[in-house]
């Protein structure tokens, strides 16, 4: 097994993820342009884009259960590989119903990329410090994603299929320094797994991961329709994005310190909370800078918290169940998000505040019922705990 150590491995995967995020939301933009220049309805084109998410939602503990099985470094060389192939045939010259199995591919190599990175981090970081671990992660997603799609403003349609085929090329070099990378996979056990062990950890950050996805389902639809009955500009439209990335990037390590350091059961319930209080917030601005500001201020309450819910969902655990736990809540996450972008459309037609609302208040009740899961949990990393 080759050898690196927990921040050599941390490095790395920072790389690794930030570039596969940021390849992931290239194309984002153009890509239902692009579908149609291929001969896609409008039917289509949703199908071809919801397909991404529910092949993640049906495959993401799979994956998990093969990590904790035979490994990460597997699973997560596997995925870069299959992100490639899929991401190469972009550039070939086929109607636009095609593009569904590509999708398909992409979303399940995504789906086990992430469970597989995430459950590294946990396995190789101890608790005292994995909060800080786990917010550089999830700093490098939010990087790409904040660079993707501006990226993506240079490219134009005709071009969107090579910059696909760059993407899986990049995935390729990936797959390749990841032999490099210890994962925290130990010797392979024939033994069967030890049972996933359903503690309020677990389901507590759950119900956190649920409410996050609403959340963001809801953004996913609604927002850029929202900015637009402003008169939002698409630079503007573009830029809210970019902007509420940023100072998530640049405040992880702080919200990677209170994880270690404060109580993440406070810190992880007033994260929900704040988070349905700007949602329910934003369809009452009618001015788009504004709504600007208003996003970053989310963005900080985002990144303050979000590294507590991610160390409490491994608090405890098992080196052999970290894969199933974070295949739990990647699944719990994508399928609310699915759920939640597919209703909030009709919603918005009946109201522009509607899905928000609805979106808040179901935020906010999963968010009370997760600090009542956790009430008998430790908030405090301790020396005990981390051993």
């Amino acid at each position: 097994m080759a050898r690196s150590t927990p921040q050599q491995t941390l490095q790395r995967l920072r790389i690794i993820v930030a570039i596969q995020f940021m390849g992931a939301t290239l194309g984002l933009p153009l890509l239902p342009l692009f579908l149609e220049h291929r001969g896609g309805t409008p039917t289509i084109i949703g199908l071809i884009m919801a397909s991404f998410f529910f092949a993640g939602v049906i495959s993401q503990y799979f994956f998990g259960h093969l990590a904790d099985k035979f490994g990460r470094r597997p699973i997560l060389v596997t995925s870069l590989i299959i992100y490639a192939v899929a991401s190469g045939f972009y550039i070939v010259p086929m109607h636009a119903s095609w593009f569904i199995l590509a999708r398909i591919f992409q979303g399940a190599a995504a789906g086990a990329f992430e469970v597989a990175s995430m459950s590294a981090v946990a396995a190789r970081f101890p608790e005292e410090t994995r909060g800080r671990a786990m917010s550089q992660i999830i700093a490098a997603q939010l990087l790409g994603i904040a660079i993707g799609p501006m990226l993506g403003a240079v490219v134009n349609v005709s071009q969107l299929g090579w910059a696909f085929f760059a993407t899986g090329v990049v995935s390729l070099i990936a797959a390749l320094v990841t032999f490099s990378v210890d994962l925290g996979d130990r010797a392979f056990d024939p033994t069967p797994l030890p049972p996933m062990s359903w503690n309020p950890q677990l389901l507590g950050a759950l119900g956190a991961a649920c409410a996050a996805g609403i959340s963001i389902g809801v953004y996913e639809t609604c927002w850029s329709l929202l900015m637009h009955s402003h008169h939002a500009s698409t630079f503007q439209i573009r830029l809210s994005w970019t902007v509420f990335c940023l100072p998530w990037v640049l405040l992880s390590p702080v919200g990677g310190y209170i994880a270690d350091h404060w109580n993440r059961r406070w810190v992880a319930t007033l994260g929900v909370l704040g988070g349905a209080i700007f949602m329910a917030t934003y369809p009452h601005i009618h001015n788009n800078v504004v709504m600007l500001i208003t996003g970053s201020f989310e963005s900080i309450f985002s990144a303050l918290s979000v590294p507590s819910i991610s160390s409490y969902l491994t608090q405890g655990a098992d080196n052999r169940e970290m894969g199933r736990r974070q295949g739990l809540y990647t699944t719990a996450n994508t399928a609310s998000l699915a759920i939640a972008a597919t209703v909030a459309g009709t919603l918005y037609s009946q109201s522009p505040a509607l899905p928000f609302t609805i979106a808040a208040i179901s935020a906010s009740a999963l968010g009370l019922a997760s600090f009542v899961t956790w009430r008998r949990v430790p908030g405090h990393v301790t020396t005990e705990l981390s051993q």
